[in-house]
């Protein structure tokens, strides 16, 4: 049977990046994907200016009520950027209208990079998304995520093995099951992610890495997120399904730079769709 699953991020009109990315990405991987939108947006907010926003809290409450009526079943309930550290309690109960035991909670916290909150999130943001990390199956933080929502000083490149170790361990202890760190780099050739289960026989995480590219890649953590829940939902395990993932996103970036696309647009993910 077709699984569904249930996408809640911001809709940006031009740049690649949340639902823009979410919904191509699982729908060819076979899954039959809804939305809720938490915001709307011109352009997403790296490299744009002058861009328009639309915090859409006031219709969070209303879909949810609507879409409970519908007696639908989501595989998967995937979350992304929230337009405020208050959405959060929105998003909690969308889960207990939406979600049942056998739902994959999946979050991407999306509200921080390079070492600061994106220029919309608000202060409350890392301890009312913790609330949330506590309901996953899965996290994805970034570097910068993960510190946050540990409430530790972002490391910038001053960081090794041990750390992201002590990293990892934590957020699980947040309740999450799997936890994935993303943009994690050890020199300045590589970047990866590191990976650790709560069933693991081993307390310290694996780590995976590709090739670094120059530049800043927007979108890319929306691209890696959307790649491994799509290969969890086609049955993959956690860490072949995080491995592809890796390849796939590696090689949108391989596309965009070959052909010269401004970065800013967010890389041809669309190209290596037919690999799902």
């Amino acid at each position: 049977m077709q699984k569904r699953a249930l996408a809640v991020h911001d809709l940006s009109c031009v740049g690649r990046c949340s639902l823009t990315v979410a919904l191509p990405i699982l729908a060819a991987a076979g899954v039959n994907t809804a939305v809720i939108p938490t915001a709307l947006l011109s352009t997403h907010t790296g490299e744009f200016t002058g861009y328009t926003h639309l915090d859409l809290s006031d219709q969070l409450s209303p879909i949810t009520a609507h879409l409970a009526t519908l007696g639908l079943h989501f595989d998967a309930f995937y979350s992304g950027y929230l337009a405020s550290g208050a959405q959060v309690e929105q998003i909690l109960s969308m889960l207990d209208q939406l979600c049942d035991s056998e739902t994959h909670i999946f979050v991407d916290p999306a509200f921080a990079d390079h070492g600061r909150r994106y220029s919309l999130i608000d202060e409350s943001m890392p301890a009312q998304m913790r609330r949330l990390c506590a309901r996953a199956n899965t996290i994805v933080p970034n570097l910068t995520e993960a510190a946050f929502l540990l409430d530790r000083p972002y490391p910038g490149e001053h960081y090794d093995r041990t750390l992201i170790g002590d990293y990892c361990r934590g957020l699980l202890d947040l309740s999450a099951e799997n936890v994935i760190i993303t943009d994690v780099s050890f020199s300045p050739e590589e970047t990866g992610i590191a990976i650790l289960s709560r069933s693991s026989q081993q307390n310290e995480p694996e780590f995976l890495f590709r090739s670094k590219f120059d530049g800043v890649f927007h979108g890319t953590g929306d691209v890696f997120a959307s790649f491994a829940l799509a290969g969890l939902l086609q049955g993959m395990p956690l860490k072949p399904a995080a491995e592809r993932a890796l390849d796939l996103t590696h090689e949108s970036i391989e596309w965009t730079l070959r052909e010269g696309q401004p970065l800013r647009y967010g890389v041809q993910f669309e190209r290596v769709l037919k690999k799902l």
